[in-house]
């Protein structure tokens, strides 16, 4: 059965590794799962996604917005969706719900424009299962202070924080389809976490 599952959370969540933990789980019980990652997936989408997170150039958040959806398109319609169709269990670690908590809550963007900007672009896709792995900001930019910090990871403290609320809200207005989980605990007990929700949907 085709299945799509979304990481969500801010910088140093853990969000990554679990993504990869639950696709290895999937992939020893024999269970069909592709794994995937935004922005990225595809080559187009790669450099897309360099560009967003490593340029030095100036960005403005409207063409932020355009751009990461963009990617997204090129990633649903090379990947994403032809995965599905095959009935497998996509993994994708981030979706459209980090660009509403990055550049809506984060950057400030109106939200409805973010949403309408996002349902073009996945074409009303959204994922049976969002975890959310929630850290406090001074959390997790303490786990990735040892390396080469992204556009993004270079914020200030309170653009992280809106990040965080924004992520918050947007799991209090659907909480049926999200997860969400304090990041802090290990990493073995957060993936027990996950897989019991996967497993309930694997067995609908």
């Amino acid at each position: 059965m085709s299945l799509f599952i979304t990481f969500e959370g801010g910088e140093g969540s853990g969000k990554s590794v679990q993504a990869k933990t639950l696709y290895r789980r999937l992939s020893k019980l024999a269970i069909p799962a592709f794994l995937t990652h935004e922005p990225g997936g595809t080559a187009l989408s790669e450099w897309m996604g360099q560009l967003l997170k490593w340029t030095d150039a100036y960005i403005s958040p409207k063409t932020e917005l355009l751009m990461f959806n963009a990617s997204r398109t090129q990633l649903l319609d090379e990947a994403i969706q032809p995965m599905l169709k095959e009935g497998k269990v996509v993994i994708c670690d981030r979706y459209s719900d980090s660009t509403v908590a990055y550049q809506g809550y984060g950057r400030g963007l109106n939200l409805e424009f973010v949403k309408t900007v996002n349902n073009a672009a996945t074409q009303g896709l959204k994922p049976e299962l969002t975890v959310l792995l929630d850290i406090l900001p001074e959390q997790g930019l303490t786990r990735i202070k040892e390396k080469v910090k992204d556009r993004f990871e270079q914020e200030d403290t309170a653009f992280h924080q809106r990040v965080r609320e924004g992520y918050l809200k947007l799991a209090a207005e659907d909480p049926e389809r999200w997860l969400i989980i304090d990041a802090i605990q290990s990493k073995k007990k957060i993936a027990q976490i996950i897989w019991q929700r996967v497993s309930e949907l694997l067995g609908e």
